[in-house]
């Protein structure tokens, strides 16, 4: 909570349209209902509220792409379960390789590739998730809308991967990357992302274990001095 608090303040510091009210409730507007079995062999009647907080503490940290995964995956689960609860015994999903992705899309629909609900896989064409509901195959995939992420975060994202960025410059990131956050939390999803129906989708499950966990590679780098 602390952590979002903090992106939302630093966005505050550098737009005049944000206001304190938008501080004040955006925690609260964000969690996601869903809808799960009550024990171990139960019936499908417990529901659940899921919100940033529950996935920072799942992920590890609280981060852009962990907010764009939230959001995006908020507004396609709208179009799938359009009575607002969603059914997590009845939904699957496919993310890219990105740590904070694929932590988003399993903490909040529940996949799992053991039981063919979710997979990952990089050559999905123009999105970052594929989301299907498995009682009417009904399909979307999600995407940001172009514009909307500064290429500077991308450009030195792909630096920190190799190693190339000095302490000073993966401090510069992370605050472009916490500014962004905060326009994500800030703005209207619907200008946001991008949510397309996909007619007759064919599933095919890849399995895989070579994926760089790329938000740990620079762990022991020095503080900026």
């Amino acid at each position: 909570m602390k952590s979002i608090k903090y992106i939302l303040l630093l966005f505050l510091t550098v737009s005049c349209n944000t206001t304190k009210d938008t501080l004040n409730t955006t925690h609260n507007a964000k969690a996601i209902k869903v809808l799960d079995t009550d024990f171990s062999k139960g019936r499908l009647t417990l529901e659940h509220k899921i919100t940033l907080e529950d996935l920072e503490k799942f992920h590890g940290h609280l981060c852009d792409g962990l907010i764009q995964g939230f959001l995006g995956i908020q507004e396609g689960l709208k179009l799938l379960y359009p009575s607002g609860i969603i059914d997590r015994t009845n939904t699957r999903i496919i993310s890219n390789s990105s740590p904070c992705l694929t932590d988003v899309a399993i903490y909040i629909t529940g996949g799992r590739y053991q039981y063919n609900s979710f997979y990952v896989d990089d050559s999905i064409q123009d999105a970052f998730y594929i989301l299907q509901r498995k009682d009417n195959n009904k399909t979307v995939k999600i995407k940001l809308k172009k514009g909307v992420k500064p290429l500077e975060i991308d450009e030195l994202g792909a630096k920190a991967v190799k190693g190339e960025l000095s302490p000073c410059d993966l401090d510069k990131l992370k605050n472009l990357e916490d500014k962004f956050s905060g326009k994500l939390l800030s703005s209207n999803p619907k200008i946001i992302f991008e949510i397309t129906e996909i007619s007759n989708f064919d599933w095919k499950p890849q399995l895989r274990n070579d994926d760089t966990k790329i938000d740990i590679l620079n762990k022991n780098k020095s503080k900026c001095q």
